[in-house]
């Protein structure tokens, strides 16, 4: 289902372009147009649907694919899902990032120790 305006579903619609790092029959993962770390990426269901809480069941099936991909990366790494642009939600429609994570990275979260003294 393609939902008008909705960047995310033009690119599972094959209309927009992204870099597709992986498909399964319910999600595809891509690479953001500015990841935050070498090997960021998102993972989108292949339905419209605005945030996580608007269809667990849907939001389930993308977190168990991202958990499936950065299982594959065997290194540290952060898995998110945000509902709402308070919570740093850009595109509505729902989606989980998957960020490789490294000592000394310096990437904080958003409410981390680092984040308040910047």
């Amino acid at each position: 289902m393609t939902t008008k305006s909705c960047p995310f579903c033009d690119i599972v619609a094959g209309l927009a372009p992204a870099t597709v790092v992986a498909r399964w029959p319910d999600a595809i993962a891509i690479v953001p147009i500015d990841p935050v770390t070498k090997g960021h990426t998102l993972i989108i269901p292949r339905v419209h649907v605005d945030g996580p809480a608007e269809d667990p069941m849907v939001t389930g099936a993308v977190m168990q694919r991202a958990a499936e991909y950065a299982a594959a990366m065997r290194q540290p790494f952060n898995l998110l899902i945000s509902e709402g642009r308070p919570a740093t939600q850009s595109i509505r429609h729902a989606h989980a990032h998957v960020v490789p994570r490294a000592t000394g990275d310096g990437l904080p979260l958003p409410w981390t120790p680092q984040q308040a003294a910047a």
